[in-house]
């Protein structure tokens, strides 16, 4: 008999053959009654007699399908053949047949291969999926053609100091901030690129919101004619990213009780210089002088946003310009500014892109203006001589998308297995 998945278990189906995990298993008396998953759903077994098996243990059941309206799926089985595929050594480090798994952080991530089993931690990965899917569908529909830039590179392109040495054979070399410089280069072969790769930053945070290897969703787009440009299409994009999520994964959603959010059709726009005074003046909150906008005036300038215009989403521009890297394109109008932007979700930013500086003189200009040091930059600067198009683009984190729709304590939490300051395995 070939295997039947548990999703195409229909009216007409007599007997069946599936394999799976035992998620929960219980008796009363002789009878026992078991939850079987496998990677298409869940489905309740009973047995008259059963053989010895165990929570967590991989097992082949041949039995008569019974409709049954009170069941999720309609149906149950009648088991009447067990057979023991696999079977754990030991008892397994927690109960997966809870409905929720009450466990810190620290025993979610330690335990992690055991952990992700749970049908709950499995929803996050599975809204993650459609995430990664809906992003690479809309960016085609819009004409960006899929690239993958290096993440072995010869100089740290945001600069500073976030970025992880390694030995490359006899050099020394960095792994990649974010495919910037490469996606620009790119907009002057293809006009419009996207990336969904791997990030490293080191930066030693110990907060909710933060890891340091990420996946990112990258665009660059050429030919604009402004900044406006690029946030319409990120407005675009998410409008699509929603919906295929509302569409596919309302049943993870209905796992964590979340509503997702509607995304406008204009994502509301503010200049950072009005939105720090809004939040003064209404509510009593100066944001630290240190910074552009600190997590705080995040969080306010969301109150903000869902109070005036009743979205979770807004766009915070105009950027200083000592705060935004070489390649962002200053203000005309005020040169102290630049024509940068943070998509702000629910209280945290998810995207920060800009316009970008296209013009070899202007580009040079900046990085002498920051300080730039040109040594290992001239392949970029090189393709700047040679007539680049007007672009700019973005960078999201992927996972912290998903941390927020799902109301997560961590964006650790959205990562199958994460790396912090101290965290290398498993």
């Amino acid at each position: 008999m070939e295997r039947t998945l548990i999703s195409k278990i229909e009216e007409g189906l007599e007997q069946v053959e599936l394999k799976g995990r035992i998620l929960n298993l219980r008796k009363l008396g002789n009878i026992s009654f078991v939850l079987l998953q496998d990677y298409t759903g869940q489905i309740q077994i009973v047995f008259e007699k059963m053989k010895d098996v165990k929570l967590g243990d991989l097992i082949l059941v041949r039995g008569k399908v019974v409709k049954d309206d009170r069941a999720k799926t309609g149906f149950e089985i009648h088991g009447e053949e067990i057979e023991v595929i696999s079977s754990s050594a030991e008892d397994l480090p927690f109960d997966i047949s809870k409905k929720d798994l009450k466990l810190q952080l620290s025993n979610l991530l330690d335990f992690r291969t055991t952990s992700l089993r749970h049908p709950k931690v499995q929803a996050i990965f599975k809204l993650y999926d459609i995430l990664l899917e809906e992003y690479e569908t809309v960016m085609r529909e819009e004409g960006f053609t899929e690239v993958k830039t290096p993440k072995i590179i010869e100089t740290a392109s945001e600069g500073g100091a976030n970025f992880f040495k390694i030995k490359y054979f006899e050099k020394e070399a960095f792994l990649a901030q974010s495919p910037q410089l490469y996606k620009q280069i790119l907009t002057g072969v293809f006009e419009r690129v996207f990336e969904i790769g791997t990030i490293f930053r080191a930066e030693p945070h110990f907060t909710t919101r933060h890891i340091n290897e990420f996946t990112g969703l990258d665009a660059e787009m050429g030919m604009i004619d402004s900044f406006y440009d690029v946030t319409a299409m990120l407005n675009k994009v998410f409008i699509k990213i929603f919906e295929g999520i509302k569409e596919k994964g309302q049943k993870y959603l209905d796992l964590y009780e979340v509503e997702l959010s509607s995304v406008p059709d204009k994502i509301p726009h503010i200049k950072l210089i009005e939105i720090k005074k809004i939040i003064k003046d209404k509510y009593n909150y100066s944001i630290p002088t240190e910074t552009d906008i600190d997590p705080e005036g995040e969080r306010l300038a969301s109150r903000y946003a869902k109070e005036e215009f009743n979205s979770d989403f807004l766009f915070i521009t105009h950027y200083p310009w000592k705060e935004k890297p070489f390649y962002t394109m200053p203000n005309k109008e005020n040169p102290e500014e630049t024509l940068g932007f943070d998509l702000i979700f629910k209280g945290v930013e998810i995207a920060t892109g800009s316009q970008r500086i296209h013009k070899y003189e202007e580009l040079v200009e900046n990085m002498r203006k920051k300080g730039v040091n040109p040594k290992g930059l001239e392949f970029y600067l090189e393709t700047f001589k040679f007539s680049m198009p007007p672009h700019g683009g973005w960078g999201l984190g992927s996972e912290r998308i998903i941390q927020l729709i799902l109301n997560l304590g961590s964006v650790k939490e959205a990562v199958l297995f994460p790396r912090d300051v101290k965290r290398l395995r498993p």
